[in-house]
Formats: C-alpha cells, sequence, structure tokens
C-alpha cells in the first residue's frame, strides 16, 4: 500500500509512507528496502507563493470575500474574491522588504528556462486586484495593477529624507480597494 501526506513547513513539504509485504507488484516500482520507511521530499520552490496565497485567503476572508481558487496553475490569477455580487480575480506576490524599509512590486512576470530567463509584462485586464504578502510585517496589503505603470512602490515606515511627495505608505493599502 502506498500512502502520502503533503504539508506545508520550513523546510518540509511531504512525507511518504511506504508500506508492502515485500511483494515487488505491492511496492508501486519503490525498491524494496525503502518498504516500511518514512521517506521526506523537500520542495521549496512554492513555498513562498504559497503562503502568500494563504495569508491572502485569510486576509480577504476577514474581510468578508467567498475565497474561490482556479482548478488550474495557469491562470494569470491565483484566486477570486467575491462580495456584494463583484467577483475580483487577485494575482498574490510574496515580497520582502528591501534594505531600505521599501516594497517594490514589478508588474511582469518572469520565468527560466533552457534559453535563459525571460520577463513580460502582466496583463492588467486579466487581473483586478493585487495582494502582495510580506513576511517582515506578517500583512497583506491590496491595490488595482490599473493604478500604477510598470511597478509600484511602498513604504512601511517615512523615507530617510523625509520625502512626502508620491510616498505610498502601506498602512494605506490594507483593506481592498
Amino acid at each position: 500500500m502506498l500512502s502520502g501526506l503533503h504539508c506545508i513547513g520550513e523546510t518540509l513539504t511531504a512525507i511518504l509512507v511506504i508500506w508492502a509485504d515485500g511483494n515487488p507488484e505491492e511496492t508501486h516500482g519503490i525498491p524494496s528496502r525503502w518498504c516500511g520507511s518514512v521517506i521526506f521530499m523537500a520542495h521549496h520552490t512554492k513555498e513562498k507563493g504559497d503562503l502568500g496565497v494563504l495569508k491572502a485567503q485569510v486576509s480577504l476572508y476577514e474581510q468578508g470575500y467567498l475565497i474561490l481558487q482556479p482548478i488550474t496553475e495557469h491562470a494569470p490569477f491565483d484566486l477570486v474574491a467575491y462580495k456584494d455580487g463583484q467577483f475580483k480575480r487577485v494575482q498574490v506576490k510574496y515580497k520582502s522588504l528591501d534594505k531600505t524599509g521599501a516594497l517594490t512590486v514589478h508588474f511582469r512576470s518572469s520565468w527560466a528556462d533552457k534559453h535563459g530567463t525571460h520577463m513580460r509584462p502582466v496583463d492588467k485586464d486579466q487581473i483586478d486586484l493585487y495582494c502582495i504578502y510580506c513576511p517582515n510585517t506578517n500583512d497583506c496589503y491590496y491595490l488595482d495593477p490599473n493604478d500604477f505603470d510598470k511597478s509600484v512602490t511602498l513604504r512601511v515606515e517615512a523615507p530617510k529624507n523625509n520625502q512626502s511627495v508620491n510616498v505610498k505608505f502601506t498602512a494605506d493599502f490594507r483593506g481592498v480597494p
């Protein structure tokens, strides 16, 4: 018998337990020396994104939204929030503060393959809302991508030069617009 348990954690993301009576057909191709063992498998590539989506779901739920999830990972959004007869397609970003205490979000998607790293601007017509989860503050910040050009920078605290013109503070983006 082959059974698995998937969990989300800091470093451990999957546990696979294998049980068999020594019959090679019952081990599903897994070497019999591993039968009855617990095998730990790490998968780090999506942990931050998964955590960001979970935090967004809780935050949106606390704001009164019903959370809907696409059944594909190929949608341009991570989830849909529904409230008062309106659907909002939400793209979630996990973003840590930089050394100046700011969060900068670029409205582009990037990926790497055997031909190198690629970037493409986000189609803002396919996303109604960005949710930025910041692990440093453990908060989610929401913005309409159509209100900005190619990127936006949000600050947790005032800049050291005391500039206030065109400074966007995270406190102003805590709720869904």
